[in-house]
């Protein structure tokens, strides 16, 4: 992991961690299409939009691809980005923003998505090893055809050096 990893915080689980941050693109019945691993300090947007410029399949072969995702790839830019690929994006609101369309259905999503996160940590045996020296969580939001970030990464180091 050395060069690649790097220290986040993992806001669902209140601590920093050091290790890569899962993402995952996936059915609506959570089936896995593709993922990356990155560095924690890589903006999440960042890491979509090279996910689809490395498989651009994924949205070309799906036109008005629905992109399920959290709080995170909020931006104009972004969503300019995803319109020009074809995509749409449905993610929560900000209190300040009005109501976003089709939010209303982001709640029965979240099931699946906590459901597919804890088949992946229940396979890989996440978060099972008390005495292991370093541990790694993912976090995967999926949903409709649509990207689910994991939960990140974390290790038993302290929080990052100042």
């Amino acid at each position: 992991m050395a060069g690649w990893a790097g220290y986040g915080y993992c806001a669902s689980h209140s601590r920093f961690f050091w290790g890569l941050r899962l993402f995952l693109v996936c059915t609506p019945t959570g089936m896995p299409i593709t993922w990356a691993l990155a560095n924690p300090k890589i903006d999440e947007r960042e890491v979509l939009a090279a996910m689809l410029d490395r498989e651009p399949a994924l949205a070309t072969d799906r036109p008005g691809l629905l992109i399920i995702a959290d709080k995170g790839f909020a931006s104009k830019e972004f969503e300019a980005d995803l319109a020009f690929r074809g995509c749409k994006l449905l993610r929560p609101s900000f209190k300040r923003e009005k109501r976003r369309k089709g939010e209303s259905l982001l709640k029965s999503v979240r099931q699946l998505i906590e459901s597919v996160n804890d088949t992946l940590k229940g396979q890989l045996d996440l978060e099972q090893h008390e005495d292991a020296p370093s541990r790694v969580l993912p976090c995967a939001p999926p949903s409709a055809s649509s990207l689910w970030r994991p939960r990140s990464g974390t290790t038993t180091r302290p929080a990052p050096p100042s």
